[in-house]
């Protein structure tokens, strides 16, 4: 019988036989609960790393551990902000906190090789202090074993891709925000999801270099899309998935391989 992948699914027998047997990895999403415009739901950043977890872990006979279901705060040039009802965030150390705790929990269980899935941008510096922490920690129980990833799902698209989503041209990574390629993907994996309808088409946002605090929204679109994604389709998310799924693998191997 083909091994589980979610963790959740599993029983605590299904898991120590795991760990006793191999060495498996263990995959965390951290996503977010963000706006994500009139036509996303607010777990997109969630779904959509857990969604690609899955298939690399179905790859790799890896082990995809619950999500962290929320990120550190939405900023107005990557996310729309944090103003927007319903987005829900985490301030930096509670964030790092959470993801620091479940690195050295596993590890006391027994898995030395983790990947951190990340799927909202806001997260990644944040992870990379917990990750630093918690190596920290193990060495400190002697611990000089454990090994953990940090990958950003959006970061393996490559120009081939790219010219698939935006055969104009890319305007922006950071204003692609529930923009094309997300609302593609999510059409793909999870078009129940997806109000077609409401699919936003407005120019994208125009901010200025600097960052002003307190934050004006006035420059931010109403709906939280920071650039339009009616171009989007399934046919572009499955160009995505095809794409970064097997290139996840492939670095995971070659990283894991020493």
């Amino acid at each position: 019988m083909a091994s589980r992948v979610k963790l959740a699914e599993m029983t605590w027998y299904d898991f120590a036989d795991r760990v006793t047997e191999g060495d498996p990895i263990v995959i965390i999403p951290v996503g977010s609960t963000e706006q994500h415009g009139p036509h996303l739901p607010l777990s997109t950043d969630v779904i959509l790393p857990e969604e690609i977890a899955m298939r690399i872990a179905a790859q790799l006979d890896a082990i995809v551990a619950p999500p962290v279901s929320y990120g550190y705060k939405s900023q107005p040039k990557t996310g729309g902000g944090n103003h927007f009802p319903g987005t829900v965030s985490l301030d930096a150390s509670t964030l790092i906190a959470t993801v620091r705790d479940l690195v050295n929990e596993f590890a006391r269980h027994g898995i030395r090789k983790i990947i951190l899935f990340d799927g909202h941008m806001e997260n990644q510096w944040f992870i990379v202090e917990a990750i630093d922490l918690a190596l920290r920690d193990q060495r400190c129980e002697g611990n000089r074993d454990l090994q953990v990833l940090k990958i950003g799902y959006w970061e393996y698209i490559n120009a081939d891709t790219e010219k698939v989503l935006f055969p104009e041209g890319l305007l922006s990574w950071a204003l692609e925000h529930a923009a094309v390629m997300e609302t593609s993907v999510m059409l793909y994996v999870r078009p129940d999801l997806v109000r077609a309808d409401l699919v936003p088409d407005h120019p994208a946002a125009d901010f200025p270099v600097y960052d002003k605090y307190p934050i004006d929204p006035s420059r931010i679109p109403s709906d939280g899309v920071l650039s339009p994604a009616r171009s989007a389709s399934s046919e572009k998310g499955r160009a995505v998935i095809e794409q970064v799924v097997p290139d996840i693998v492939s670095s995971i191997r070659e990283a894991f391989s020493s």
